[in-house]
């Protein structure tokens, strides 16, 4: 059975650390077969290390998918990735721990402009650096099969998450975005506030431990005033206070067409005045919950096991009006089916008034329904039963 490492030992990209020229005009480049004629004389300052260009458009779209990857490594100088070339017509593709570097992922990003079916990719833990970051930016303004990118663990830094989000402005089809540990800082999510203003398809983004204070998160609370896309929001071991908390809930109160469902903040130590703010904002949506850390640990605990299961509290009522937990789940689903998003489920449990119960409580039966990629299952009631 094939492994997942590339055919020889791939090399570090020497020029890591050397500054490219910037260019708005950049774009993918590669030809669809090796030169043949002497190549065209180029300015002194433009290089194929700098940008992806795409000289033959024709050959481009009409070459092969592995031909093309092939044809990209050979360009940038790496050797191909035999699980890529292995994998390249499924909808997910793991390449996580590859040690690409820049070079093996500028030869990922010319493949993947083209590529359509690939739905999930996977490019945590690759040593990326800043360079990448331009690549795969150049990429994501074209591409529009990607819907979900993991960039984890890549030292992206300011300059590479900057590049990345100009491609993100006026990409239309990514949703999901991990750039959880890329060191970015205020300026990166600065960078990623103006992408939350523009971009409508964005749902769910992951920006844990990169740095960001309560400026950086100022930027990101207001064009969350505006964005009607984004339910996740990951911002955990991130300094911030919680003045800053308080900034990211109140932008969601402000913005009547938020889908804001999940908010991980949970680092961060609140007082009993902002969790009393926060109650008026789940008021106005229901489907939104915050998880923090409460300075009443101790206390909040004790509430805890205070607390009727939910399950049991939704069992008694079943039992009293004669019908199955299963038919009350279900009542709560205008389909009638058994599966529901995280949100809607969220929001219709906090506003039915059969069973009373918190969002506290909903949270518990969220965990215990199964949440899977943003969805509840009701099938398996059985288990549940106690």
């Amino acid at each position: 059975m094939d492994n997942d490492e590339p055919l020889e030992p791939e090399t570090k990209d020497e020029s890591d650390s050397v500054s490219a020229p910037q260019s708005s005009n950049e774009t993918l480049y590669c030809e669809a077969e090796a030169p043949v004629v002497v190549e065209k004389e180029k300015p002194a300052q433009e290089s194929s290390e700098t940008d992806l260009e795409i000289e033959d458009t024709e050959k481009f779209f009409t070459t092969g998918q592995k031909e093309l990857y092939l044809e990209a490594c050979k360009l940038v100088g790496v050797v191909p990735v035999s699980y890529f070339i292995r994998n390249m017509e499924e909808s997910y593709v793991n390449l996580n721990h590859h040690g690409l570097g820049p070079k093996g992922t500028k030869a990922i990003a010319i493949a993947l402009v083209n590529n359509y079916r690939i739905k999930s990719l996977d490019l945590s833990h690759n040593q990326f650096c800043h360079k990448a970051g331009e690549y795969l930016g150049q990429m994501l303004a074209i591409n529009v099969g990607l819907q979900s990118l993991d960039l984890s663990w890549n030292h992206l830094y300011i300059r590479g998450v900057v590049a990345l989000c100009n491609g993100l402005r006026s990409n239309v089809s990514l949703k999901k975005l991990d750039l959880s540990m890329n060191s970015f800082g205020n300026e990166g999510a600065a960078a990623l506030g103006e992408v939350l203003r523009l971009n409508s398809y964005l749902t769910y983004l992951d920006l844990s431990s990169n740095n960001i204070t309560n400026d950086g998160l100022s930027k990101i609370s207001r064009a969350l005033e505006l964005n009607e896309s984004l339910k996740v929001l990951k911002l955990f071991l991130n300094p911030i206070s919680m003045d800053g908390a308080l900034l990211l809930i109140l932008s969601i109160k402000r913005n009547p067409k938020s889908r804001m469902e999940d908010i991980d903040i949970s680092n961060v130590l609140v007082s009993e005045q902002f969790v009393k703010i926060l109650d008026g904002v789940c008021a106005i949506h229901p489907q939104l919950d915050v998880i923090y850390k409460s300075v009443q640990a101790l206390s909040a605990k004790k509430t805890l096991s205070t607390w009727t299961n939910p399950v049991k509290l939704i069992q008694s009522y079943a039992d009293q009006n004669k019908i199955s937990v299963l038919d009350f789940f279900r009542s709560l689903n205008p389909s009638g089916e058994t599966m529901m998003p995280v949100g809607e489920f969220r929001k219709a449990m906090i506003r039915q008034n059969k069973v009373p119960i918190n969002r506290y409580q909903v949270r518990e039966l969220i965990k215990k329904l199964g949440e899977k990629t943003g969805m509840v299952d009701f099938s398996f009631l059985k288990m549940m039963r106690s």
